[in-house]
């Protein structure tokens, strides 16, 4: 227990934050006391929460250590590997697409992909785009989604069990390879390399600093992960989360590399960076003077487009919607993990509020597929600053 009694002390002394009219310094000391009490009880190594309201960042703190091992604590322009938040900047890339006419949401994905993609039960049914971002198409991870090999009838003898036993888009399966292969997509029809499109597309315009690929960004920010080991009882370092893959990048080949940038869960970006996101996302596709999606495209985005994922919630592309976040409210957004991570994204459309939630390491506990530190850290932040 001597490491989480460090961690106590730098809480208390390293928070960070800035502010814009939240009923005075008083009230975020009580706040804070609040998150730090939760970090304790679920033995957090690091803490970054962001809130947004009416189009702008109403409040930041940074809580914990970005490096365990060295007590180096934790800053607001760190950068976290975000897991499976990631998904949107994928979604919102090929909607620029549609919007361009290069693809349509209902376009044969093996039209696009550059291989026959067709459920072996169900052979004439089409997998469209919309399916793939919508986790309905019908594929699943079973084959593993680190190469776009292991579903490529030419390349794997047992590419049928890349598909589930029921008709494409029926019903909903999360699927990691689906969002590798739109990745691909992207850059077969955009003719950019995928790291590079969304840096020039969404990233840059926004004035973000982060990307997927690592080697293009300050090592030095990269937040350290940390894997809680429930046998040990100790957290692991997850190093693997920041592997620059320079192998595989000086071979890449465009439009079937695209897996070693991991669309799927691969971006790096900092807590505060994410929450321009969200203001993006919940200006109906602007932030500021830059609009990055049609409002057209964003509400298409939000609305649902399967109706019962695993939780028995609700999905639209790459997003999720969803009554757990907060109770008595409809969020819209996204939750990642991975090597330790564990990422919350979720804004409220209707009332103009959300947070972004991250954590590096954490005695993960979760309720009907939620965890229940991010929620329990929403429930702090809307009590003190929306309420």
């Amino acid at each position: 227990m001597k490491i989480f009694r460090s961690i106590k002390v730098l809480m208390i002394s390293a928070a960070a934050f800035s502010l814009t009219g939240c009923g005075g310094n008083h009230n975020i000391r009580k706040m804070e006391k609040e998150l730090k009490k939760t970090m304790i009880a679920n033995k957090a190594i690091g803490l970054a929460v962001v809130a947004v309201k009416d189009s702008s960042i109403f409040y930041q703190g940074y809580f914990g250590y970005n490096d365990l091992e060295n007590k180096i604590p934790l800053k607001g322009d760190d950068l976290f590997r975000i897991a499976s938040i990631s998904k949107q900047f994928t979604a919102t890339a090929l909607m620029q697409q549609v919007e361009k006419g290069k693809i349509n949401l209902n376009e044969d994905v093996s039209e696009l992909v550059g291989f026959r993609v067709r459920n072996p039960k169900y052979p004439n049914d089409t997998i469209t785009v919309r399916m793939l971002l919508s986790h309905t198409s019908s594929l699943n991870d079973k084959n593993g989604y680190f190469s776009l090999n292991v579903i490529d009838p030419d390349s794997t003898a047992n590419w049928q069990n890349a598909y589930n036993d029921y008709r494409p888009g029926s019903r909903y399966e999360y699927c990691n390879l689906g969002f590798n292969m739109l990745g691909t997509i992207l850059e077969r029809v955009s003719g950019e390399r995928f790291d590079k499109y969304i840096v020039n597309h969404i990233l840059t315009p926004l004035g973000i600093y982060g990307g997927y690929d690592v080697n293009s960004l300050d090592s030095s920010k990269f937040v350290k992960l940390y894997h809680y080991n429930h046998r040990t009882c100790k957290f692991e370092y997850s190093p693997e989360a920041y592997a620059p893959r320079r192998r595989e990048i000086a071979d890449y080949k465009m439009g079937f590399s695209t897996p070693v940038f991991s669309p799927t869960g691969g971006m790096k970006i900092s807590a505060s960076g994410l929450a321009k996101i969200m203001i993006m996302h919940m200006n109906n596709g602007s932030e500021g003077n830059v609009r990055i999606l049609s409002e057209n495209s964003s509400r298409i985005m939000q609305s649902v487009q399967a109706d019962s994922t695993e939780s028995g919630d609700k999905y639209g592309l790459a997003l999720e919607i969803t009554g757990q976040v907060l109770p008595g409210k409809i969020m819209t957004g996204h939750t990642g993990s991975a090597y330790g991570v564990y990422s919350s994204f979720f804004f409220d459309p209707a009332e103009h509020f959300g947070f972004v939630v991250i954590t590096n390491g954490i005695d993960e506990r979760y309720e009907n597929y939620f965890l229940t530190f991010h929620k329990d850290v929403d429930a702090v932040l809307y009590k003190y600053l929306i309420k």
